[in-house]
């Protein structure tokens, strides 16, 4: 690790674990020539980040995403310094990014992420003094993404041997709210239907899963689900039309 020390008592204490990238050599550089930041650098691993932040105390760390290691390893580094470290403000600096990439980082932990191939060097500067400030930061795009994830639903998409869905979408709204937490009280005043009817659902679906509780409904569902826009719960409107089970 390297550290600098010529800095004000007030100055920002930054950890930069970088991937010794070019452009990211350039910014650490120009970080440093910033009186208001105390930087130090590492390498982009859990080890040496534990270690760099337990022999100097950062307020923000920056981990510049390395493209040619798996985004999921890199999101895995992040996410263990962030239980180890949950006070720690978390920049995940990239040159591009995409949907996935995004909620990914901020699932993992991060507080704001900063792309150095369009954004100007003074940004990256307000963007760490955001996030050691308890701030987000994320740009129009990136919380279009995060509003997106927020309207999202567990549901439950199981096929068969031939590739049919062996959930209606009725039943797969009845799995979604009932992994939500929902009673049947509550799936019923959603869906606009009776407890009875909810319960009718609720057999159905688990005979056709083979399992006999809400819990292993639950597990199954957070084990197999995949998301499903929320257009159809109260005050939005159902989805298609599609056959009821009667009452």
């Amino acid at each position: 690790m390297s550290l600098t020390s010529s800095a004000p008592s007030s100055a920002i204490t930054v950890l930069i674990a970088d991937s010794n990238r070019m452009q990211a050599q350039l910014l650490i550089s120009a970080l440093r020539r910033r009186s208001e930041f105390l930087i130090s650098t590492c390498p982009v691993d859990v080890v040496s980040i534990l270690q760099a932040v337990a022999s100097s105390p950062a307020k923000v760390v920056v981990l510049s995403l390395n493209h040619s290691v798996a985004v999921a390893t890199q999101m895995t580094v992040m996410r263990s310094i962030h239980l180890s470290h949950p006070r720690i403000a978390k920049v995940l600096l990239v040159e591009s990014y995409d949907r996935e990439l995004v909620l990914s980082a901020f699932r993992s932990g991060a507080h704001g992420i900063f792309c150095i191939s369009d954004t100007h060097f003074r940004s990256l500067c307000r963007c760490i003094q955001s996030v050691a400030n308890g701030q987000i930061w994320a740009n129009a795009e990136q919380m279009t993404f995060l509003l997106e994830l927020i309207s999202e639903v567990p549901s439950l998409r199981v096929l068969n041997a031939l590739g049919r869905q062996l959930l209606t979408p009725r039943e797969e709204q009845v799995v979604a709210l009932v992994a939500e937490g929902l009673s049947n009280r509550g799936t019923a005043r959603e869906l606009s239907l009776s407890e009875h009817t909810v319960k009718k659902y609720l057999f159905r679906i688990f005979d056709k899963l083979g399992i006999s509780s809400r819990v292993e409904l639950v597990l199954y569902a957070l084990n197999h689900g995949a998301p499903l826009r929320a257009e159809w719960l109260a005050g939005l409107g159902p989805p298609a039309p599609h056959a009821e089970i009667p009452s």
